[in-house]
């Protein structure tokens, strides 16, 4: 394992974790608001055994700089995932894993510099665009009721709004409980100045998913309280070469809820890549 720091084009210093053999496919894993790097618990290990994973600290989060403005220009977001395909040399054959806000994020990415440098996209528990009355950008009743309290100063104000998700991000069963814990952690850890920062943007990437020529997985609960799973219903109805794996009853963290299902099916996607 390896940590490693990548400079994006504004001098933000954007950290992530690299596992997996030297010469594997590269999966870069993008994490959602609020999270970091270590969400993705077991299944990243799993994953590790497969790929070469870049686990991606998101501007703002995690070990990565904070900067104080900028969270709402979409081509920031874009150059950090370039800056950390230029630092491992990544020029082709790259799969980018985007959870909740990690999929707009990668997305911004492909709208900026196009998918010369990837094979195919996952969206897990994830939309594309974001913005009120942007289509496929619809708010679960979870983050609703999480916001605005999400965004306070007051740690017992955020605390109270966090709680709002519950078991939403890790599933149901009393084994859940150390993860709940651990996401919940570094939601709280984000700057509450950031965490409201993410939300103040608005970008329609509908036609980035239209000219999408590259094949994408849309991995999704059905229960989904955080991001609804209409948003995932809408990228794949969008993008020409999408697949769907809808989990039936299943909540926001794929990963979490059943890590060895989510990462054969991520396997099973890659295999079928050129």
């Amino acid at each position: 394992m390896a940590i490693r720091e990548a400079v994006s084009a504004d001098g933000t210093s954007i950290v992530y974790r690299v596992t997996g053999p030297e010469g594997a496919r590269p999966l870069v894993l993008l994490h959602g608001w609020a999270g970091n790097l270590r969400n993705w618990g077991q299944a990243a290990d799993l994953l590790a055994e497969h790929f070469r994973v870049l686990a991606v600290d998101l501007r703002g989060h995690g070990y990565s700089d904070a900067p104080e403005t900028g969270y709402d220009d979409p081509k920031n977001w874009a150059a950090d995932i370039a800056a950390v395909l230029a630092n491992e040399s990544i020029t082709a054959g790259a799969i980018l894993l985007g959870w909740s806000y990690g999929g707009i994020v990668l997305t911004d990415y492909l709208a900026t510099y196009g998918a010369g440098a990837v094979a195919g996209v996952v969206y897990t528990g994830s939309m594309a665009s974001i913005g009120r009355d942007v289509p496929g950008a619809v708010t679960g009743p979870a983050m609703v009721k999480a916001i605005p309290d999400v965004f306070e100063e007051s740690s017992a104000r955020a605390m109270r709004g966090f709680a709002a998700f519950g078991n939403a991000n890790t599933g149901k069963g009393p084994d859940k409980g150390p993860d709940a814990q651990r996401l919940f952690g570094g939601s709280i850890s984000t700057l509450p100045r950031v965490r409201k920062a993410l939300f103040y943007r608005t970008v329609d990437n509908t036609e980035t998913l239209r000219a999408l020529d590259i094949p994408v997985l849309v991995m999704h609960g059905t229960a989904d309280p955080v991001v609804p799973v209409e948003n995932g219903r809408y990228i794949a109805e969008t993008a020409p070469r999408a697949r769907t794996s809808y989990w039936e009853d299943s909540l926001h963290g794929l990963f979490i809820e059943d890590p060895v299902r989510f990462v054969a099916e991520v396997t099973d996607f890659a295999a079928a890549l050129s």
